[in-house]
């Protein structure tokens, strides 16, 4: 079952905007708060204090609060690794270590007495992983996430976070990424050029975001990693998580007739089975309104990512829906009725066959 998160920052916030915050994401269904630890500085038992607060009020909505922190905090705070007291104290659901330690002391931590979760960084493809399994960890204890980039161009490559996905995936290890709100002011750091694992997500909406990490079967929770995301976009991914259809967000030409829009937004849609590499087939339509007229409306060449209707020029096919996967000729059979938002065609490519899908209208 996948999960949705949000990231709170209290060094450049309050108590009182983080607890609202986290309430607004549980009302839209979200479980996971993600937080930093990664520095003391200033009075450290204020810090401490309000921290216990903050996440108190987390654990009374029965939210999952994951602290991340690094070597260097464990000695300033006086924590061992084989002594995690401090952050079931603390009211943690588990701690995230952004720097690891040899392998052997992960292992170690996964048998905390107080059941509290040891998140690892997923963005690196090495025997981290490897290593930590070679110990005989309590798996159940392990879970994985990826790093966050707030430098533009930084954020990893489409083909390396599958590398080290599918490493942790091979060991059934519970994964997340990070995506980020375009409406959210603010970071663990102070330079912001969004907050995202993948580089390719950095100007996407977050919504698009979310579909492709869960289209890519790699990755179970999606947590939010700067602050604040915006209602709407809240709600957004909770809509995303919930969908029980694959759905893509498009607009309709104005030369759309009554019926060919109430094919598209109306009508159930699935891939196909039988696979072309030129468009993906909805053919229900076509049958069910078989006796009706589909006159040529508009027809110019065909771009990937347009939405079709095939016309009664094209006999049997009449009625038919497809979405261009490449750029065809149009010899005035086929009716252009609407288009994919162009943020999303490429999510055409994580379609399957036989998969259910439906259309989002802008």
């Amino acid at each position: 079952m996948h999960k949705l998160g949000i990231s709170i920052y209290p060094e450049h916030s309050t108590p009182e905007k983080d607890m609202s915050y986290i309430s607004l994401a549980h009302r839209y269904g979200f479980t996971r708060v993600f937080t930093c630890l990664l520095s003391v500085n200033g009075d450290k038992e204020q810090i401490l204090r309000e921290f216990k607060e903050t996440i108190s009020h987390a654990n009374a909505l029965g939210m999952e609060v994951m602290v991340d922190i690094s070597p260097r905090i464990f000695a300033a705070l006086g924590i061992s690794y084989d002594d995690l007291s401090f952050f079931d104290a603390l009211g943690a659901y588990g701690i995230r270590l952004d720097m690891g330690f040899t392998g052997s002391e992960e292992a170690t931590m996964t048998f905390n007495p107080y059941g509290l979760k040891i998140e690892i960084n997923m963005s690196n493809d090495t025997n981290y992983l490897n290593n930590i399994i070679d110990f005989q960890p309590k798996r159940e204890n392990l879970i994985g996430s990826h790093n966050f980039y707030p430098h533009r161009y930084a954020g990893l490559s489409y083909d390396y976070f599958v590398k080290c996905s599918e490493r942790f995936r091979g060991f059934q290890i519970r994964t997340a990424a990070f995506v980020h709100s375009n409406d959210a002011t603010y970071g663990p750091w102070p330079i912001m050029e969004g907050l995202c694992t993948l580089e390719m997500h950095r100007e996407l909406p977050i919504e698009t975001q979310a579909k492709h990490l869960l289209a890519t079967k790699l990755i179970d929770d999606i947590i939010v990693a700067n602050a604040y995301a915006s209602e709407k976009e809240l709600a957004s991914l909770s809509d995303v998580l919930v969908a029980e259809k694959f759905g893509l967000r498009m607009t309709l030409h104005d030369t759309v007739t009554p019926l060919e829009r109430k094919i598209v937004l109306e009508e159930p849609h699935f891939y196909r089975g039988d696979v072309s590499d030129y468009f993906i087939r909805s053919t229900q339509s076509r049958v069910k309104y078989r006796e009706e007229t589909f006159k040529p409306t508009y027809t110019p060449n065909i771009k990937r990512g347009d939405i079709l209707i095939e016309n009664e020029l094209y006999g049997q096919y009449k009625g038919e829906l497809q979405i261009a996967l490449k750029d065809m000729e149009n010899r005035g059979k086929t009716n252009v009725v609407g288009r994919i938002h162009e943020d999303e065609i490429f999510l055409l490519d994580y379609m399957e066959p036989w998969t259910k899908f439906e259309f989002i209208l802008e």
